[in-house]
C-alpha cells in the first residue's frame, strides 16, 4: 500500500495543473456491450476511450458518465482508478491548477477563509478510508416499470482508498458559529443551460463532523485524477456519491436547512411506499446507501458442469454500516432455501467484501440464485424490488440462472 504522506507530497509539491485531453476512438470501432436492461435498449458502447481510462461503457461523453463493468468486480474489492464508474452532473473543466486552487469557507462561521491546498493538507492529521462510492441510480436500468434517469446497469459504484484530511479539521480553520446547522459543498463544474441550478449538496452538520468523512486529495495511493474531482473532493462513507462533491472550491456552513435544488427538489425519493402514476407524495432525500450483494464469478445464462463441484464468489457490503453475513438463496413458491456463505478479508466497514461458497455437487440448473446481504444493525436486501419513480437506492437480491451441462 502506498504511504498516505507520499500522496500528500505529490499534491502539495508536485500536482502541479491537471488537465484533461479530448476521448479518442480506438480501433475497435463498433464495440458494445449488453447491459440487460429490461425496460428499454440495452446496448451501451465502449467507446470513446477517455484518457487514464481502460475500457469503460460510455453512457454519456458530454458531461461523463461512465460504467464500470461488472468483471472489474471478479478481480478484487479495490477499483482501479482507470476502471472506476464516472458521474458528473454538469460540465466539468478540462484543466485545474493546483497551485492556484483555493477553497473558500463561509456562512455560519467565525472567520472566512481562504485555503490553499497546503493549507487543508495541514489541517490535521492525514487520514486513509477504504470506501465505497456509489450513485444513488446504481441499477436504475433494471427497474421495472422503467423510470427516468441514466439507465445504468449495477456499475455505477466503486471501491477506493480514499487519502486526506478530516472534514472537521478543516472547519476548524474557519470556526463554527453558533447555530451551525448544515454543511454545504460546490465544486468548479458549471452548469451547461442558462439558468440552471449549480449543483451544490448539503450534509447536516452531525454527519459533517465525523471522524471518517473527509476531504480528500488521494485516490488508491495516486492524487485524485481529473475525473474523479483533482485537487480535492468530498468522501462521506456509507452514503451515496451524490455528496461526494468533486473539484471542491466552495464549503458554506447553513444555520438552516438548505432549499438549493438538489437537496430540497432532487435527489429525494418517497417517504413511503408508490406506485407507478402517484403524484404529490411526501418525499425525503435521498442519504446512507443499503446493503447490496453480487454474484461475480458467473454471469447470467452461464453454463455450469453438471455432477462437478461448483465454486460461486462475489462481492457485498453492508451499506452504511458493516457487513454482517452472505446467504446464497434460491426462489421457490415455498419462500425458497438459503446457504451462508464465506466472508473474506475485512476492510472496514464501508469496503466491498469477499465472499465465496462450494457447492459440492450440480445436480440440476440453478434457477434464480441470488446472495443477500445483512449488515451489522440487522438491515438485510430485500426479495423484491422496492419501486420508486427515481430508481435510487436500489438494493434488491440480484439474481441469475446457471445451466448445468
Amino acid at each position: 500500500m502506498s504511504d498516505p504522506r507520499l500522496t500528500r507530497r505529490a499534491l502539495i509539491a508536485g500536482a502541479g495543473t491537471a488537465a484533461l485531453a479530448a476521448p479518442v476512438l480506438g480501433q475497435k470501432l463498433g464495440q458494445f456491450i449488453d447491459l440487460g436492461l429490461p425496460g428499454g435498449p440495452s446496448l451501451r458502447p465502449l467507446e470513446p476511450q477517455f484518457p487514464g481510462k481502460g475500457e469503460m461503457i460510455v453512457q454519456r461523453i458530454r458531461p461523463p458518465l461512465l460504467e464500470t463493468p461488472m468483471e472489474v468486480f471478479r478481480q478484487g474489492i479495490i477499483t482501479p482508478n482507470d476502471r472506476f464508474f464516472v458521474r458528473w452532473n454538469w460540465a466539468m473543466p478540462t484543466e485545474v491548477s493546483a497551485a492556484k486552487h483555493r477553497v473558500a469557507i463561509g456562512g455560519a462561521v467565525k472567520a472566512p477563509v481562504s485555503l490553499t491546498l497546503d493549507d487543508i493538507a495541514s489541517a490535521g492529521e492525514t487520514v486513509e478510508i477504504t470506501a465505497i462510492n456509489q450513485c444513488a441510480g446504481n441499477g436504475r436500468g433494471l427497474s421495472e416499470p422503467r423510470v427516468t434517469g441514466t439507465q445504468w446497469g449495477n456499475g455505477a459504484m466503486g471501491c477506493a482508498k480514499w487519502t486526506g484530511v478530516r472534514l472537521k479539521d478543516v472547519l476548524a480553520k474557519a470556526g463554527l458559529a453558533e447555530g451551525a446547522k448544515r454543511v454545504r459543498f460546490a465544486g468548479l463544474d458549471v452548469p451547461m443551460t442558462t439558468g440552471a441550478p449549480q449543483f451544490i449538496k448539503s450534509i447536516p452538520l452531525d454527519i459533517a463532523m465525523r471522524d471518517d468523512v473527509l476531504i480528500a486529495w488521494g485516490m488508491n495511493g495516486e492524487p485524485l485524477p481529473l475525473l474523479h474531482g483533482f485537487p480535492l473532493r468530498i468522501v462521506v462513507p456509507g452514503w451515496f456519491s451524490t455528496y461526494w462533491v468533486k473539484m471542491l472550491s466552495t464549503i458554506e456552513v447553513l444555520s438552516s436547512e438548505d432549499e438549493s435544488h438538489y437537496v430540497a427538489e432532487t435527489y429525494r425519493w418517497p417517504t413511503g411506499p408508490v406506485k407507478p402514476g402517484d403524484k404529490d407524495f411526501a418525499t425525503i432525500p435521498i442519504t446512507a446507501m443499503p446493503p447490496r450483494a453480487f454474484i461475480t464469478s458467473h454471469a447470467d445464462g452461464a453454463a455450469v458442469a453438471l455432477g462437478q463441484p461448483l465454486v460461486l464468489e462475489g462481492i457485498a457490503f453492508g451499506g452504511d454500516a458493516g457487513l454482517a453475513r452472505v446467504d446464497l438463496v434460491g426462489a421457490g413458491d415455498g419462500g425458497g432455501w438459503e446457504i451462508p456463505c464465506t466472508l473474506g478479508p475485512d476492510e472496514g466497514p464501508y469496503a466491498f467484501r469477499r465472499w465465496s461458497l462450494t457447492i459440492p455437487q450440480v445436480s440440476d440448473n440453478l434457477t434464480q440464485i441470488g446472495v443477500r446481504a445483512i449488515n451489522v444493525n440487522g438491515v438485510a436486501q430485500p426479495a423484491e424490488l422496492v419501486w420508486n419513480p427515481s430508481g435510487y437506492a436500489r438494493g434488491v437480491i440480484e439474481r441469475i440462472s446457471l445451466r448445468a451441462q
